[in-house]
């Protein structure tokens, strides 16, 4: 291996190497460099062969290559300040409450530096809570990506250690609404199951046997759409990773547009046109909102509630449902 500067130029492939994933021949090339790292650098158009970038992981190499890996410049560690328009629904001295759209990652992660809630909080408030340390500040609790809907955060240590009290008394009021496949049945009833990472597929959760946390979901059904979908109200007891996700996949209910538990699901009524089934079974994005969110101020000890409306795509998309009836 040679080495210019920031770039990586591999020996030729020779014929022992032919027809081996180019992941794995950079692992052997690179021994001090992880083969999950290297992945990231093929993804991210970091290893080109002969001007042409290898961007696919599985890509075959054939003898007589050799490719040049250029390693990005180091970004910093700090979440910066973001000029990203943020709805601030309140805000004191102690806590800000935010809605947040759908799309957006609540806070810097392997792969996510930028276009953050973190990163935004940091632009339009200037002073949060250290706890949840440099990645984290005044984060005390999470929604994923593509869920939309309220969220509470600590402007000091105090506020954030008394909020996270109540969430782990599970105390916190919190209501999602969501668009599923089919009818739950019974129209009301509470879904326990506890929650863990799927034995099969270490990117899920799962209802699990061993070694899972104690989940809790309390459901009604809102409005049926022909028996077709429905929108579900879901108060949580407790809050688990993707809790509402998995309770509501276990009972064969899997929510429109979620590309992680979706198993089969989708609207092949005759009887509904071909653009509206399509504009269902290729929702972007998984239909859930977390709808409100109560809980006692950390510091004046008031009951502080809140409520967020649907957001535009998921008004258009019951405005849809609702022509199913």
């Amino acid at each position: 291996m040679t080495q210019i500067d920031d770039v990586y130029i591999t020996p030729i492939v020779n014929k022992d190497f032919k027809g081996v994933r180019i992941d794995k021949f950079l692992s052997e090339c690179l021994a001090d460099m992880s083969r999950s790292r290297l992945q990231k650098l093929i993804e991210g158009g970091n290893v080109v062969c002969d001007d042409v970038t290898i961007a696919d992981n599985a890509y075959k190499v054939k003898e007589g290559e050799s490719f040049a890996i250029t390693l990005p410049e180091a970004e910093d560690a700090l979440p910066q300040p973001e000029d990203i328009p943020l709805e601030i629904v309140y805000q004191d001295e102690a806590i800000i409450v935010v809605n947040k759209p759908a799309g957006m990652v609540v806070h810097p992660a392997a792969g996510v530096s930028k276009g953050t809630l973190v990163n935004a909080l940091l632009f339009w408030c200037h002073d949060l809570s250290g706890i949840g340390g440099v990645k984290r500040p005044g984060i005390v609790h999470r929604i994923d990506k593509e869920t939309s809907g309220l969220l509470v955060v600590a402007k000091n240590d105090n506020a954030h250690r008394l909020l996270c009290e109540q969430f782990a008394e599970h105390s916190i009021d919190r209501t999602y609404y969501a668009f599923c496949y089919g009818v739950p049945a019974p129209l009301n009833g509470v879904i326990e199951g506890d929650i863990g990472r799927s034995p099969y597929d270490r990117k899920k959760m799962a209802i699990v046997q061993r070694n899972g946390k104690r989940a809790v979901t309390h459901y009604q059904v809102v409005e049926n759409y022909g028996g077709l979908a429905a929108k579900v109200k879901c108060n949580l007891e407790t809050g688990r990773t993707h809790q509402i996700r998995v309770h509501l996949a276990s009972k064969g209910n899997n929510l429109l547009g979620d590309k992680v538990y979706t198993k089969s699901k989708k609207i092949n009524d005759k009887k509904i046109a071909d653009d509206v089934k399509k504009y269902l079974n290729e929702f972007p994005r998984q239909a859930l909102h977390a709808q409100s969110l109560g809980f006692v101020h950390p510091i004046s000890g008031e009951k502080m509630y809140f409520e967020s409306e649907l957001p535009d795509d998921l008004q258009q998309l019951q405005k849809v449902l609702q022509g199913l009836k």
